[in-house]
Order: C-alpha cells, then structure tokens, then sequence
C-alpha cells in the first residue's frame, strides 16, 4: 500500500479553517446570551437592586457565562489547538461582539458614543470592559486548564 505526504503544493487546514464555522456558531449563541442577560439586568435585576450593582451582577454573570461556554467549546480541540489559534478564536470573539455592540446600538437604537462607552468608564464602577476581556483570553485560558486535566 502506498502511502502519500502532502506535496508542496497541497493545502494542509489548519486548525483555525477549520474551526471558523464553529467559532462563529458559538458567538451567535454568545450574542444570544449577552441580549438575554441585558434584557434580563433591565427587566429584574435593576429595578430589585438598582443600576450600578445590576451592571456588576450582570457583567459577572455574562463573564462567567463567556468562560463557560469557551470551556465546552474548547475542550474538543484543545490538545491539537495552538496559542495563536486560541488567540485567534478569542480575538474574533471580541471584535464581533464588539462591532455588534457598537454597531446596534448607535445605528439601530440611536444611542450617542458617549452613553455606548459609558459603560467601559471603570472609574465611575462600570465594568463591562471584563467581558470583552474574557471573550479575548477565554479560549486560550479553557484550553490550558483542559490540558491540565
């Protein structure tokens, strides 16, 4: 039986070709969950508790949520998946949601920058800045703790 490596010319995938489809799938279902929770921070957690400390619970939640599902996500190929690849996973992650945050809310709700980026402002206690965070190093971080398991 005659066995074949690939030629020069042959395309090898790479891990990161092959896990855009899912990586994409998995931040729709990422943006799901960040509207779920600002419907829910609105609908309950404000009114019961008050807006600087429903942001707080909220933005936790959604971090811990990010880590989560990047844990899940991650653990099917974290032992062939490099720290770019990771990385880069992290980083589409980030720049989607952030494009859909800024994107919906100026142009679709008509918010005005400053009330978008009010919530990055850490010095007047809003810490939404975490999220985007978890959602850059959250692969990366899943993998090594599944590799360590």
């Amino acid at each position: 039986m005659e066995t074949t490596t690939p030629s020069a010319g042959a395309q090898v995938r790479s891990p990161w070709r092959r896990l855009l489809g899912p990586t994409l799938t998995v931040w729709v279902g990422l943006a799901v969950l960040a509207i779920t929770n600002g419907i829910l921070r609105e609908a309950l957690l404000a009114p019961a508790l008050g807006d600087g400390v429903a942001h707080v619970l909220s933005t936790l939640l959604l971090a811990a949520a990010v880590a989560t599902v990047a844990a899940l996500f991650v653990r099917r190929f974290a032992h062939e998946a490099d720290r770019r690849t990771l990385l880069s996973i992290g980083g589409l992650w980030t720049v989607l949601t952030l494009a859909f945050e800024f994107g919906f809310g100026r142009y679709v709700v008509g918010k005005s920058w400053a009330v978008l980026l009010a919530d990055y402002d850490v010095l007047a206690g809003r810490i939404w800045v975490l999220v985007p965070l978890t959602l850059l190093v959250a692969p990366l971080v899943a993998a090594r703790y599944v590799e360590r398991r």
